[in-house]
């Protein structure tokens, strides 16, 4: 492991450890609180269901007469009111999949992550950080002309594009052109400046994430242009993987009571998986980081073999389309310095085909109503795989990243529509070759 990479995950646990007492102490006053308020809420449900259900319309009128000294007699609770579009970033509901869980025999639970309120995604806390940080170092200045600049696949644009409304900032994304359309579509509408290029090796200048950091060099260095550009970095930037390491890992962390057996996500930048585990290991270090990667990425072979690419995949040769993949925002070929942070701590990795992909997204809306993206299935069929592997009894977390309606036009294009006459699935359709327990991190588990 490099020098600067070590070092960054070295300070990680060191602030991890010094934060520890004092975040067990707000969990437990936390817990106690929503205890509390869940009762409250509970009293108050019943007494409404009660008052709606009477037959006796007069009974009714009478009892919903007395609700407003039913209501007063509990209390009306803290004010909930949240600041912005901001403030419906974090705090994402934790769900259990109750069909994988209950084929599985392991409970399978999935940060709802497509519920943040800004771009649907948990690149909408990247996002807010990236900003907040710049903001923090007087590298923005709301309403002066100064623009974010990004390369993305769609999702960060998405969020760094709502949330620089928000904030009185401009938003300027470049984007392979083979992506879903939905996506420069709803940049457009969110009003930000879209270029879509032909993919490239990050050897090429003019690849999407190279030609952002041009574009900010750019219009910075123009005199005629108002305000200054800021390369957002997503891939490099320190804002991405402290982002989940001071909410996502927490949040998990408390939603599960702390108890869980392994975390399992796919890597597109890198900073979800680092920021989480960077956080997890340190109050559970038992705990089994699995990552999810789709067709064409190296990430599968550096973890499992310690080698970046296998020929076909070897930077500056490879062509997309020598490994083409509906899957968009995970996997990549290159170790980004998200990545690096947290690579130590991934015990194992879960290679999963676009038909697996495929086939778990139509999976998911048939049995569970869940209609979600390529990255999210994805998960879900590594997820469903490490419960195979492990046996009955276990708890797995991952992660439910946006919804299906941003892959209209490419993932679910290809997908078997549902209800469409064909036999339903069955989990061992999907997953043919889910072995009996792999060994992690040096241990045989189950």
């Amino acid at each position: 492991m490099a020098d600067n990479a070590r070092y960054f995950t070295i300070g990680a646990f060191l602030l991890g450890i010094a934060a520890t007492t004092a975040y067990q102490t707000q969990i437990t006053k936390a817990k106690a609180k929503a205890q509390k308020d869940e009762r409250i809420r509970q009293r108050r449900q019943q007494n409404l269901l009660h008052f709606s259900k009477s037959a006796d319309l007069d009974e009714a009128k009478r009892a919903l007469g007395e609700l407003p000294n039913v209501i007063e007699s509990q209390g009306p609770g803290e004010e909930d009111i949240k600041e912005g579009i901001e403030g419906c970033i974090g705090n994402t509901p934790l769900i259990r999949i109750k069909s994988l869980s209950d084929a599985t025999g392991c409970e399978i639970l999935a940060k709802a992550e497509f519920i943040n309120g800004a771009g649907n995604s948990p690149k909408d806390r990247v996002a807010l950080s990236i900003i907040e940080t710049a903001e923090e170092q007087g590298l923005l200045e709301p309403h002066s002309g100064d623009t974010i600049y990004e390369g993305t696949v769609g999702s960060t644009g998405i969020s760094l594009a709502a949330i620089c409304r928000a904030r009185g900032y401009k938003a300027h994304i470049c984007m392979p052109d083979d992506m879903a359309v939905e996506k420069s579509d709803l940049l457009l509408k969110l009003g930000a400046e879209v270029e879509r290029v032909r993919p490239a090796p990050i050897v090429d200048q003019n690849q999407f994430v190279n030609l952002a950091r041009s574009r900010a060099k750019e219009h910075t260095d123009d005199p005629d242009k108002p305000g200054r550009g800021l390369f957002a970095d997503q891939f490099e930037t320190e804002a991405n993987w402290r982002a989940h390491f001071t909410s996502t890992g927490p949040e998990i962390y408390r939603q599960t009571g702390g108890r869980l057996d392994a975390f399992v996500s796919g890597a597109g930048t890198g900073g979800t998986i680092s920021g989480v585990s960077l956080f997890l290991k340190q109050l559970l270090p038992e705990v089994q980081i699995v990552l999810a990667d789709p067709p064409g990425s190296g990430l599968y072979n550096r973890v499992k073999y310690g080698v970046m690419f296998d020929p076909k995949e070897k930077e500056g040769t490879r062509r997309r389309h020598q490994v083409d993949t509906v899957v968009e925002g995970i996997g990549i070929n290159r170790i980004t310095h998200n990545f690096d942070v947290g690579r130590e701590l991934i015990n194992d990795a879960i290679r999963v085909t676009d038909d697996q992909a495929m086939s778990m997204a139509r999976w998911l809306v048939e049995n569970d109503g869940i209609f979600v993206g390529s990255s999210s299935a994805v998960n879900c069929v590594a997820a469903a795989q490490l419960a195979k592997q492990l046996g009955p009894g276990h708890r797995i977390v991952t992660l439910l990243c946006d919804s299906g309606a941003r892959h209209l036009s490419k993932f679910w294009a290809k997908t078997e529509p549902v209800g469409g006459g064909k036999e339903r699935l069955s989990l061992d359709q999907i997953l043919p070759d889910a072995d009996k327990r792999p060994s992690l991190g040096g241990r045989v588990l189950g």
